[in-house]
């Protein structure tokens, strides 16, 4: 049975929710699940706005009949070639047989990569500035390379002011019904998955979302219908506010992240302690984390959110402990920027985590390590109280 709702008169939202998935790009938890936003518009020619994921495949082209309601398909909007957009392309075609494919010209060679599609015959390769008329509407076609994949386009309606925005303004989440920003509690709810979502996903390409952000400012939106998560129509700028931090690598929050790694306890001590003469300083904002229990994506979204970072870490086979080092090599493949960085360090004998952990933050741009790391030799000492106590004042100096 179809499951739809209509975004304006003549568009319909045709997508739906896979809450069994665990792990988005079998990589990052979804506990919440994941939704594949597709669109269908009704105009003198019909449009579809890419496809699903094989997961929801029946749902989908159930969705897509019932808003067709007896047309044909006149054009697929392909924006991106992930596999979880384009599973359902060669379906549509199958089941629309004179349908054309509109896309870029690096997604029309995607297509024969992933399917053995030769569907140059039926492809409308667009570049950027091109435009579509389906009738009533006017369709303009954005590119938005790497963003997050070199092939992806955007479009906007000129009619609807309604700009179709492929990855770009998604989430992790699946949906409930509710598909509008401004039916859900959006900064409660699904602030933190936007977040983790974006860094994440998108982190790394800071440069290319800053482009499409001064394309997308050249245009009167109203509503943003991303491929996942929600449908933007209520809080724009507080999305738009989000993506020009993230994309700047700005912090959100003068905040405080302590991330340990420990073998035994005593390094999880000493940050317990240091987070206690923070609080006792003034300091509200803090988060801890152990980097052997949490998982590194919301590690990686909570050095997107904080301005300043403690990292605290044993020396471990005479490097540095493995769940820290995977944790900074994340940081440094996704391209975090301008943040402080003060470091514990913890070995029983030659301690040299501060030292690998400052090797990796130095090669990073715009980092700044606080000198004269914290270094514990087993466990912390009574006379060690003094440098934690000095740590703690520098960082709440500058947080306050």
């Amino acid at each position: 049975m179809h499951s739809t709702r209509k975004i304006k008169d003549d568009l319909i939202y045709v997508g739906g929710s896979d809450r069994r998935l665990s792990r988005f790009e079998n990589l990052f938890p979804i506990p919440r699940g994941v939704s594949y936003n597709s669109y269908v518009l009704l105009d003198e020619k019909t449009v579809l706005f890419d496809t699903a994921d094989d997961s929801i495949g029946r749902l989908f082209c159930e969705n897509v009949t019932y808003a067709l309601d007896g047309r044909a398909l006149d054009y697929l909007v392909v924006q991106h070639m992930e596999p979880d957009h384009c599973s359902l392309i060669d379906e549509m075609l199958r089941r629309y047989p004179e349908a054309k494919i509109v896309c870029s010209a690096k997604a029309l060679s995607m297509l024969a990569q992933f399917y053995g599609l030769d569907a140059k015959d039926r492809a409308l390769v667009v570049a950027e500035g091109d435009k579509l008329s389906t009738g009533q509407h006017t369709l303009h076609f954005i590119m938005a390379p790497m963003v997050h994949w070199p092939e992806v386009m955007v479009t906007y309606d000129e009619q609807h002011k309604l700009l179709f925005s492929a990855d770009a303004f998604g989430t992790f989440g699946a949906l409930a019904g509710n598909i509008f920003d401004d039916e859900i509690n959006f900064d409660s709810a699904w602030m933190n998955d936007a977040r983790r979502y974006y860094t994440n996903i998108v982190g790394k390409y800071g440069a290319q979302v800053q482009a499409l952000l001064k394309k997308a400012a050249a245009l009167d939106i109203e509503t943003i219908c991303p491929l996942h998560g929600p449908v933007w129509r209520g809080h724009l700028a507080l999305l738009l506010e989000k993506y020009q931090l993230w994309s700047t690598y700005q912090p959100e929050d003068k905040a405080v992240l302590i991330a340990y790694a420990t073998l035994y306890g005593n390094t999880e001590n000493a940050a317990n302690v240091l987070a206690g003469l923070l609080a006792e300083k003034g300091v509200r904002s803090i988060a801890m984390y152990d980097v052997s229990e949490t998982d590194v994506s919301e590690l990686v979204a909570e050095s997107f959110r904080c301005s300043h970072l403690v990292l605290a870490a044993p020396t471990y086979n005479g490097g540095l402990y493995p769940r820290m080092e995977a944790y900074l090599a994340d940081l440094k493949a996704l391209n975090l920027q301008n943040r402080t960085v003060a470091l514990l360090e913890n070995g029983t004998w030659a301690p040299v985590s501060a030292k690998h952990m400052r090797t990796v933050l130095e090669s990073m741009k715009n980092m700044t390590v606080l000198e004269g790391a914290v270094a514990l030799k087993s466990a912390l000492a009574e006379g060690q109280l003094a440098a934690l106590e000095a740590l703690a004042e520098e960082i709440a100096a500058q947080i306050q």
